[in-house]
């Protein structure tokens, strides 16, 4: 296992990772490094969340409304600039080190939860 330890259910089922649709994505210059504001609905459960995501590389806003994400929601508010963060969206790195979205093949509910 590559540097890694092992977890038990109990470990992972702490990080409560959700789908959720992006609703809208909007160019966000404040930001440090290039990065998107998104509002994710996480379905009526969670409700609609905003994130800062550094995924310009791959993805324009237009590509990303409607498309279906994953989400760690139970992160504390991170407060990036003007703008509160309330959920991580996740991804993996390309070989270049830019962002690929984690979301799921085919669609499921707003707010199913990975497990």
């Amino acid at each position: 296992m590559s540097g890694s330890s092992t977890i038990t259910w109990d470990d992972f089922i702490k990080v409560d990772l959700r789908v959720g649709t992006v609703m809208r994505c909007e160019p966000f210059p404040e930001a440090r490094q290039a990065a998107y504001k998104l509002w994710v609905d996480f379905g009526p459960e969670i409700g609609v969340r905003q994130s800062s995501a550094q995924i310009t590389v791959h993805y324009k806003p237009e590509q990303l409304v409607g498309r279906q994400v994953l989400g760690v929601v139970n992160f504390p508010v991170k407060q990036i600039g003007p703008f509160r963060s309330e959920t991580l969206i996740t991804g993996f790195t390309d070989e270049t080190g830019a962002i690929v979205l984690a979301g799921p093949d085919l669609a499921v509910p707003n707010g199913a939860r990975l497990i």
